[in-house]
């Protein structure tokens, strides 16, 4: 029991470092590239009906 004390310590430790700094650099959002112009097959992923015709 004494040598699993140290072991779940150094995990717990391990993890919050891991958490502080996957939020602190968010790594995943930065290759995330969304399209400046929706396409009519865009526009259906984002719920906008191409069909409907904008009226000036």
């Amino acid at each position: 029991m004494k040598d699993l004390l140290p072991i779940a310590i150094s995990a717990i430790v391990i993890g919050v470092i891991v958490i502080f700094l996957s939020r602190h650099f968010s790594l995943s959002s930065r290759y995330e590239r969304k399209p400046k112009v929706h396409t009519p097959w865009s526009a259906q992923d984002h719920g906008i009906d191409p069909t409907d015709e904008q009226k000036p």
